[in-house]
């Protein structure tokens, strides 16, 4: 099999938008790396389902490896996979905290750490985080400390890391969602949800991934937080 094809892992793959964007960077003809600890195996020969818990280094390694044995290269590393707890500061739990730092400041570092040490040896890659303008966009509402405290960590990771390695060829971008309808929220949610956007609607899948692929031809753009948040992010 050649390696010419370029490449991209998405974690998180297997509902919402990381499955929505399995099958526009298929569409793209990428061949891809699918994660997410229910990902089934695939009939399409082009993705490589790789199931297993993303806050487990051995499962990042396992990823970063079936990219490189399988398909030859690392082009694209989507951090999608995350979780999201909103509850007064107080009512949250040790298992609450331990599960979100796990999850979507873990699940990062580890794959993100291996994929770009690939990258690098092409010096060419491009990482995506899948974040939230919950960090900037603060409404009583919805209080969600530990959504802010991790998403947010994120979103300055992102900054850090285009810096960083901008001379070597890696770009670093994040998408902040606002609430989006996926199997995260519940539809009994959405009436309330959308009134939180000064647009009055919650954001559908398809926009989200329509924000990752534009950064994914945008070669002149690193460091940037994409915000698709029906207008959170310009006040209320």
């Amino acid at each position: 099999m050649g390696t010419s094809q370029k490449v991209a892992i998405i974690t998180g793959a297997s509902q919402g938008i990381g499955e929505a964007l399995v099958r526009a960077y298929r569409d793209r003809d990428f061949r891809v790396v699918a994660n997410s600890r229910s990902i089934r195996p695939s009939s399409d020969p082009e993705i490589a389902a790789v199931a297993g818990d993303i806050t487990d280094p051995a499962t990042a390694e396992r990823i970063i490896s079936q990219a490189v044995e399988r398909f030859g290269r690392v082009d694209t590393l989507i951090n999608n996979a995350g979780i999201f707890i909103g509850k007064p500061f107080t009512e949250y739990t040790s298992k609450d905290y331990a599960s979100i730092l796990a999850i979507n400041l873990n699940g990062f570092f580890h794959i993100t750490q291996r994929a770009v040490a690939e990258m690098l040896r092409r010096r060419a890659g491009h990482i995506v985080q899948i974040t939230s303008s919950l960090d900037e966009n603060v409404d009583s509402r919805a209080p969600s400390v530990l959504a802010a405290l991790t998403k947010g960590g994120l979103n300055a990771a992102t900054k850090s890391l285009a810096v960083e390695y901008a001379s070597r060829g890696i770009r670093v971008n994040a998408v902040a969602p606002g609430a989006t309808k996926t199997p995260m929220h519940a539809p009994e949610m959405y009436e309330f949800l959308a009134r939180l956007h000064p647009i009055g609607r919650m954001g559908e899948v398809s926009e989200i991934v329509e924000a990752v692929m534009y950064l994914e031809g945008a070669g002149f753009t690193t460091g940037e937080i994409l915000h698709v948040d029906g207008g959170q992010s310009a006040g209320s």
